[in-house]
């Protein structure tokens, strides 16, 4: 005996009989014999038959035609787009989907190495279902990144944002600052050339030009800079006396840039700068030059001193030549003194006969010509 089936638009029917596949039905109108049941599917979720066995089911070549059958290994996953626009991520297992309605697109990922070689956009690897299988690592302007797999130095990463799979390899990410550097050495004690023990501080400054040298082939360049300008420093101190050290301060930059030069070079580091900050005396030391410098200052106002009244004496000198060869201006300068006097003073009582009176007119007046 038939019956008629009809099977709408977005279903699917699968007729089974003893428990296998007879028929796949999609949209239409079918009839069916007796013994067959039919089982509807909505076409536009996964495949997920209910109380069958998938494998049995899978046999009939019909039923796997209509079928996206998705296998995804232990180290992969698989992402899923419906009508080109990510839907979700599947994990290791078998996924079934109807052809026909929904247009899918799967990208297959391989977990097990760490480049993303797939075609996958940016947006999409930073969906929060992408993100559990990502690492990303940041590299700020001023730096550059060195790239570890597994303990091994595999490539220098630029400026930017980088994204990688989380794989099997564990991946770790040194920065190098690539601006310039500063290191201090401060309170070293140092012998000069008269045996003179002084304290210096020491500023340097330097900047890293090889990233992979400095970081992948130096243990820890910075110490060893350290090490190499508290050499060079010495070696400078000790080839002067301290007057000379004192005297020659500025150049020690000098002489430590080069000593550094090539030494720096090879931990892949260019020195650009530096200097002494200060030079710290032992008590003794400090105390005798303080002395010397007072000497020092008191003997240069003696000179002064002695300069000035120099200075004086001959002024008085020529002054005194003006007066003995002009008598115009010696009468001149007895005024200015009388008039200073005459400052000084309320009255004046003059007493004695006519010759003094005679005196006074006389400093007064006008030499007579």
């Amino acid at each position: 005996m038939l019956f008629t089936k009809e099977v709408r638009k977005g279903e699917a029917v699968l007729l089974l009989k003893n428990g296998e596949v007879t028929r796949v039905l999609t949209e239409g109108n079918y009839r069916t014999r007796r013994g067959e049941t039919a089982e509807v599917f909505d076409m536009t979720k996964p495949f997920k038959p209910a109380g069958h066995q998938t494998e049995v089911l899978l046999q009939n070549a019909a039923l796997r035609a209509a079928l996206h059958v998705i296998e995804v290994a232990d180290h992969e996953i698989v992402l899923r787009y419906d009508n080109n626009n990510f839907s979700g991520v599947l994990r290791p297992g078998r996924h079934l989907y109807w052809r026909g309605l929904t247009e899918y697109k799967f990208v297959r990922v391989d977990l097990s190495k760490k480049d993303i070689t797939e075609d996958i956009e940016k947006q999409v690897l930073l969906r929060s279902e992408v993100r559990p299988y990502l690492l990303m690592y940041t590299v700020p302007a001023h730096a550059e990144g060195l790239l570890y797999a597994d303990g091994k130095f595999d490539r220098v990463l630029k400026p930017g944002k980088h994204y990688f799979w989380d794989s099997a390899e564990p991946l770790t990410v040194l920065t190098a600052d690539l601006r310039r550097l500063q290191t201090e050495i401060n309170g070293q004690e140092i012998l000069t050339k008269d045996k003179a023990g002084v304290r210096v501080n020491y500023v340097l400054h330097y900047r890293i030009t090889d990233t992979v040298k400095a970081l992948a082939d130096t243990d820890d360049y910075a110490k060893q800079l350290y090490v190499l300008t508290q050499l060079a420093l010495r070696e400078y101190m000790s080839s002067y006396t301290l007057d000379e050290v004192l005297e020659k301060k500025a150049e020690a930059s000098e002489y430590v840039q080069a000593a550094l030069a090539e030494r720096a070079a090879e931990f892949g580091l260019e020195v650009t700068g530096g200097g002494i900050k200060d030079i710290i005396l032992p008590g003794e030391v400090r105390e005798i030059m303080n002395r010397v410098l007072i000497a020092q200052k008191q003997a240069e106002a003696n000179t002064i001193a002695r300069r000035e009244e120099t200075a004086s004496v001959r002024s008085l000198l020529n002054t005194a030549k003006l007066l003995e060869e002009n008598d115009m201006l010696f009468r001149l300068k007895e005024m200015e003194y009388v008039e200073k006097i005459a400052d000084k003073i309320n009255g004046i009582t003059v007493g004695g006969d006519r010759k003094v009176l005679d005196g006074l007119r006389d400093i007064f007046a006008v030499s007579g010509k």
